[in-house]
């Protein structure tokens, strides 16, 4: 990037067809460990027009009625008349119990010889990243289309915006000087309605603007100005919206779910996926050691990558980069963040009580995290973005 650039990241609502899918995808994951904390579990959705798929593999002593679980995800998204409805939807499911085994202890009770003993079972590179962008150490422009996106994801449920679909997205671009958000270039708004009588084009920028861009920035140090372009349904008001319009798939989203592309993210989906999957816990892990480095004031931005290779306990690399903001080199903030966390699978686990979260939630977890991104959530009390670690870091 050069110290003058645009960037712009977006983000969409709970009723966007391929978050439907995380959601679901998590749900199912809840309603397994909240009842067997041990077991192993995979859910992967698809969904089209009136028709939703659902293939679960498990080692699980849950019993979990999968069809249920998503038609209770799908009418809490809003998606309760035809042509997609959650009483009416056709859902075909396939249950495999193909996992290896369920967990055999405890993490949190675990030995140093058994926490070495747990290894990857897949391989890939997983990144973390912070910076001062927002409050919530989030780049800019996908900090603001979360914030956005979940406004936006809330009005149809209000009495005079039921003409609204659930269905919807947002993009934010910001322009930068120096690698610091100077100004807010462009904003648009995508939602789908459910008739297009009363969405009038004058009802509906109204309401988007009053409702959701307003109160967005209301409490913001950078807002939009006069030569902020701000656009509503550029392409046309899509009608229904949903699956009906376009289909959806777990795990699509990955960008949306992390920094909004602005640094790097791994491929690898991370809805879904239980608490022994090396591919969404070290995405956790990897955030949570990149905020306490920003949080010690070692850096003003910090990436951390963590690489694993299947079948090895810890990382086979550990990187960080700092983009030349660090006080102190990059290869000291690195050995600060390998003395002070433990990146083996069984210690993330542990040390973020990934296993009982649902369970201590009293609900949905998981599944919150499936909508407005799994890292940089203030509104829900997430371990991994927990900054007490940072004192041993200086």
């Amino acid at each position: 990037m050069t110290d003058g650039f645009v960037f712009s990241s977006g983000s969409v609502t709970a009723g966007h067809p391929d978050k439907l899918c995380d959601q679901i995808s998590d749900a199912v994951v809840d309603h397994h460990l909240r009842t067997d904390p041990f077991c192993r579990i995979s859910a992967e959705c698809a969904v089209a027009k009136g028709i939703l798929f659902l293939a679960v593999r498990q080692s699980s002593n849950a019993s979990v009625d999968a069809a249920d679980v998503a038609r209770q995800v799908i009418d809490r998204v809003g998606y309760r008349e035809p042509p997609f409805a959650a009483k009416t939807c056709s859902i075909m499911t396939t249950i495999d119990e193909a996992l290896e085994g369920r967990a055999t202890a405890d993490e949190r009770g675990m030995t140093g010889e058994e926490i070495e003993a747990v290894t990857a079972t897949q391989q890939g590179s997983l990144f973390g990243y912070a910076c001062r962008q927002s409050p919530d150490m989030l780049p800019l422009p996908i900090w603001l289309a979360h914030r956005l996106a979940h406004r936006l994801s809330a009005l149809p449920s209000e009495a005079d915006c039921g003409y609204l679909s659930p269905d919807g997205q947002v993009q934010v671009a910001v322009e930068y000087r120096g690698r610091v958000p100077a100004r807010i270039h462009g904003i648009t708004l995508v939602t789908a309605v459910r008739d297009r009588a009363t969405a009038t084009e004058d009802r509906l920028c109204r309401d988007l603007m009053e409702r959701v861009v307003a109160p967005a920035f209301a409490d913001q140090p950078i807002a939009p100005d006069d030569q902020t372009r701000i656009l509503v349904n550029p392409g046309g008001t899509p009608l229904i919206g949903g699956p009906n319009n376009h289909a959806g798939l777990t795990g699509r989203k990955t960008a949306i779910d992390t920094y909004g592309e602005y640094v790097r993210n791994s491929s690898a989906a991370m809805s879904g996926k239980g608490p022994d999957r090396i591919d969404r816990i070290g995405a956790y892990a990897a955030r949570h050691a990149a905020k306490n480095v920003v949080a010690a004031e070692l850096a003003e931005e910090c990436e951390v990558q963590l690489s694993y290779a299947i079948g090895q306990t810890r990382p086979v690399s550990v990187h960080v980069d700092s983009f030349g903001s660090g006080v102190i080199s990059d290869r000291e903030i690195l050995e600060r963040v390998r003395r002070t966390f433990d990146f083996r699978p069984a210690a993330i686990t542990a040390r973020f009580d990934l296993r009982r979260q649902p369970e201590r939630a009293g609900g949905p977890f998981y599944e919150r995290l499936a909508a407005f991104g799994q890292i940089g959530r203030s509104d829900i009390a997430l371990p991994w973005e927990d900054t007490g670690m940072a004192d041993r870091l200086v």
